[in-house]
């Protein structure tokens, strides 16, 4: 148990963060009349925040640099404006639109990195350039019109689901999606691992590591978050395409922030730019990279988006920049960079897209829900600079 109480408090934030997420959870759950965690509502929550998920791991990466991107709202809309005009009006194929909209990104991307890592613009600056500039293109290119429907394949990005194979291979039919359990049950034991590898690791290296018990009390919770969500969406349909997604890129990111002398950069020019730069670290290569990133993520999440409207529309992406950060903050990401992790970012997703549907649900209006929002930023980002000034003292 002490264990387990050092490991608490170590990742107060994270922690705090899931326990916020649990209480929202059962606060909707009362009010709501058990509506929040029936099956569908589950599946929608997933669905409709696919977007901001994608955002909120592409976005992290900024803010641990200490910096922000404003565009990415701009950027989600030119993207499916370039979809819907290659698919709807020219009919080209969907693999191509993908290939092309995917390529605009990382064009977007050069373009951005180029004033912030060469002319040294302010990233600030430079991205509410590109977000007026992006919004303007968007414009022109739709005239203002919103261009649907779109091909169904690629509407099935975002509303698509696994189909249940296990069952189909067995020949029985069955209410709860088989192939959904298997998976989360392989998810389970892939983060018991996980967990276990980082252990032996930092063991192996000399550093301090968690005690089995506490590994394993963490396991737990994971692993009855995952069992619970695939019940809900077992019950439904399934496993969202979007989900496994956004599941893949949280592993590649992760792995790319934790396991590679890429990441270190990264934590390393948060913690302290100067300090990195006379330590030989290239500070204009990663800032340009993590801006080239973040257009790609972008685009990412501008064919997710387009595709869950089944349209290109001149109004998508408004806000969206406001979501990703507010995600990245509520998950425990410094403002002043160099601390944040993309679980912290998603959890953070989750607590944005929790209280969209809940209060949605509750029957409170849009100009409310975004006092709400505000509010909870402002609270996030506060409390990251008090515990700061505490532990200066």
């Amino acid at each position: 148990m002490e264990q387990i109480n050092k490991s608490f408090k170590a990742n107060i934030r994270q922690y705090g963060m899931i326990i916020v997420m649990v209480v929202l959870v059962l606060f909707f759950y009362a009010t709501t009349g058990g509506k929040f965690v029936k099956p569908m509502n589950v599946y929608n929550i997933i669905m409709q925040n696919g977007y901001v998920l994608v955002l909120a791991i592409g976005m992290l990466l900024p803010i641990l640099i200490g910096t922000i991107d404003l565009s990415v709202g701009s950027v989600v809309a030119v993207i499916g404006s370039i979809a819907g005009i290659m698919m709807y009006r020219w009919g080209q194929p969907v693999w191509l639109a993908l290939i092309v909209c995917l390529l605009c990104g990382l064009i977007i991307g050069i373009w951005q990195g180029f004033w912030i890592a060469i002319v040294n613009l302010p990233p600030f600056i430079a991205t509410l350039g590109g977000m007026l500039i992006f919004r303007g293109i968007t414009l022109v290119l739709l005239q203002g019109k919103t261009l649907a429907p779109l091909p169904n394949s690629y509407v099935q990005i975002s509303s698509g689901y696994i189909p249940d194979y296990i069952s189909q291979i067995l020949g029985k039919e069955s209410k709860l999606n088989i192939t959904t359990m298997v998976i989360a049950a392989i998810l389970c034991f892939l983060v018991l691992l996980g967990e276990l590898r980082t252990r032996r690791q930092k063991l192996k290296y000399g550093f301090q590591a968690s005690g089995i018990g506490t590994i394993l009390f963490k396991v737990a919770l994971i692993s009855a978050a995952i069992l619970l969500v695939s019940w809900r969406l077992a019950l439904y349909k399934g496993i969202p395409f979007v989900l496994v997604i956004v599941g893949v890129l949280a592993i590649f990111y992760t792995f790319i922030l934790n396991n590679t002398t890429i990441g270190r950069h990264i934590y390393a020019l948060g913690g302290n730019a100067r300090a990195a730069e006379l330590s030989g670290i290239k500070v204009r290569n990663v800032r340009y990279g993590i801006f080239v990133n973040m257009a790609f993520m972008s685009a990412v999440a501008g064919i997710v988006f387009s595709s869950r409207l089944n349209s290109a529309s001149p109004l998508a992406g408004q806000n969206f920049e406001m979501d990703a950060i507010a995600s990245c903050y509520l998950g425990g990401a410094s403002a002043s960079g160099g601390i944040g992790t993309i679980m912290g970012a998603l959890v953070g997703g989750l607590i944005m897209g929790i209280l969209n549907n809940g209060m949605s649900l509750m029957g409170i209006s849009s100009d409310v829900q975004q006092i709400v929002k505000g509010l909870v930023v402002i609270f996030a980002v506060a409390s990251d600079i008090l515990s700061k000034t505490k532990s200066s003292k």
